[in-house]
């Protein structure tokens, strides 16, 4: 097939021998499937930002550090180099989050590298050596959608204790191997300690991928794996190996009569300057 532009200087580095043929288009990327030497591997090509469909990147980025100072005041400035040391950050998060899941023992893609705006990655197959399916168009038991469903938290949990939230977790963004979910697709991946949105992402994340696991184990939608895992996480008790239940209790605190009284005299306050004032008017 004709080789992409953006795979063309892959192909004349010696990176990539042949593009075979696309594999999907999605809202940020578009994937093709490359031989690199003798192995089948995928090349998925970022979109540019004007040409994504991925809506409030900024919230995403929120709390990710730039080292250097001169990158950083560019993009706080939105120069056409800021533009591009943006991009390039957008596109390099996916390669680092995939290098510190693996490291995390989370299910990713085996990553090769980026290179101008193009990420070399492992193939994800199934059984018989096709391309895996989405999670989305595989039908499963009752007992096999608990048992996945098991195995997504407990990958939740072990990016979480690695810093990060998917952000974006959905039944399309996994991956189904003979061996079971594989997550993919992380450009916008969340750092949990900086980012103020990183709770209601990770809960979207579980909520979402419980709601379809729940399609085949409807005893899973009655579970509350996100509250669970996050009080955990902020108490600072979450370990890779923490055993999670599906139960939450919020813990309700007293009030604090002081303050609510506090508050009452303060209020009462200002409304008697006020019409004092307007006694003198």
């Amino acid at each position: 097939m004709k080789i992409p532009n953006r795979i063309k200087p892959l192909v004349e580095d010696g990176l990539v021998d042949e593009v075979i043929r696309p594999l999907m288009s999605g809202k940020e990327a578009d994937v093709f499937i490359v031989r690199c030497g003798s192995e089948i591997r995928c090349a998925k090509i970022y979109k540019e930002a004007d040409k994504r469909g991925f809506k409030q990147a900024t919230l995403y980025q929120e709390g990710r550090k730039v080292r250097n100072s001169r990158r950083a005041r560019a993009m706080e400035k939105g120069s056409r180099f800021g533009r591009k040391e943006q991009e390039n950050a957008w596109q390099n998060t996916e390669v680092d989050a995939l290098y510190r899941l693996a490291r995390a023992d989370v299910r990713v893609p085996k990553a090769y590298g980026c290179f101008d705006g193009v990420l070399l990655m492992e193939l994800i197959c199934d059984e018989h050596g096709m391309e895996a399916p989405r999670l989305n168009d595989v039908a499963m038991s009752a007992e096999q959608a608990i048992e996945d469903h098991q195995q997504m938290m407990r990958y939740v949990v072990r990016m979480l204790c690695a810093g990060l939230v998917h952000g974006d977790l959905s039944e399309f963004n996994v991956l189904v191997d003979a061996e079971g979910p594989v997550i993919i697709d992380l450009p916008q991946v969340v750092n949990a300690a900086a980012n103020n949105h990183a709770e209601s992402f990770l809960a979207r994340d579980v909520n979402k991928i419980t709601a379809y696991y729940g399609l085949y184990a409807p005893e899973l939608l009655t579970t509350r794996y996100a509250e669970e895992i996050w009080a955990i996480y902020e108490a600072g008790d979450l370990t890779p190996e923490t055993e999670l239940t599906g139960a939450f209790e919020a813990i309700e605190s007293d009030p604090d009569v002081d303050a609510v009284i506090e508050e009452i005299k303060q209020a009462m306050l200002e409304e008697q300057q006020r019409l004092e004032r307007m006694a003198e008017a």
